[in-house]
């Protein structure tokens, strides 16, 4: 008897997604913000100027808004899981609203929230944002100008094999890359090793990566990474064993070490 082909394979939109999260390294060295774990990314060393830190998706975790706040930068922090943060940040400001891609109830846009908080519409801006898969519409609904306000985006990237399996959520996913891509350059992936991975086209894909975005008139000497983790990296579960970007990500020379 015949078995039923069930290899995933992708989509012929994931070409212009593996492009998008293709790693690069600029200029400006990388620092980490954050605790050491999960909570903590690494932005390039081009904080001063950011007038505000907008980071949607509190849940438990504060301590990057912390560290911006030791930099002078406040933080507009947003999520109706929570009825406050974990940490009195000071100088932030929470709403306990989710992001989206329209106004209605819990949910709230991000040009609707950037409108009603910004501190300085001539300055730059820094967006960190975990909330859970809704980072597509919120940011599909973003138009490209507001966007432009963000010197660097750190974001965590959910659902990826389906994204690079599904049409359906190719196009979701687009709706938001296709307009990153134009402006700004990946400068730092790192996958999540507490929501593992999945074979497709015998490449182990993240579920979950953390994408560290530079806009591209910040990115001087742009040019492939050279190798991955970065020395700043750690694993989010330390229990776990950690995971390694796949190849479609990452140019040929380039090697990958497990930390």
């Amino acid at each position: 008897m015949n078995r039923k082909n069930t290899e995933r394979k992708s989509v012929p939109e994931a070409s212009v997604i593996d492009d998008f999260l293709r790693p690069f390294t600029t200029d400006t060295p990388l620092l980490r913000v954050g605790d050491f774990g999960d909570g903590g990314y690494l932005v390039p060393d081009d904080l001063r100027g950011i007038a505000a830190c907008y980071s949607p998706g509190v849940s438990q975790q504060a301590s990057f808004e912390m560290d911006m706040a030791k930099r002078c930068i406040p933080s507009f922090m947003a999520d109706a899981s929570v009825a406050e943060p974990p940490l009195h940040v000071p100088g932030a400001q929470f709403v306990p609203k989710f992001l989206g891609d329209k106004d209605a109830g819990e949910f709230m846009t991000l040009a609707s929230w950037i409108t009603a908080t910004d501190p300085d519409p001539d300055a730059d801006l820094l967006l960190q944002m975990d909330i859970e898969g809704a980072e597509y519409a919120t940011l599909g609904a973003a138009p490209r100008d507001l966007l432009w306000r963000f010197r660097m985006i750190v974001i965590e990237l959910h659902h990826l094999p389906s994204i690079l399996t599904k049409p359906k959520f190719a196009k979701r996913a687009l709706s938001a890359i296709n307009k990153l891509r134009e402006d700004f350059v990946t400068v730092h992936l790192h996958p999540n090793n507490v929501s593992g991975a999945v074979e497709i086209e015998g490449q182990m894909i993240p579920r979950v990566v953390e994408a560290t975005l530079l806009r591209k008139d910040r990115a001087q000497g742009i040019r492939p990474v050279e190798s991955l983790p970065h020395p700043l990296d750690v694993r989010h579960n330390l229990r776990k064993p950690a995971l390694v970007l796949p190849q479609r990500w990452m140019s040929d020379a380039n090697s990958q070490h497990q930390i």
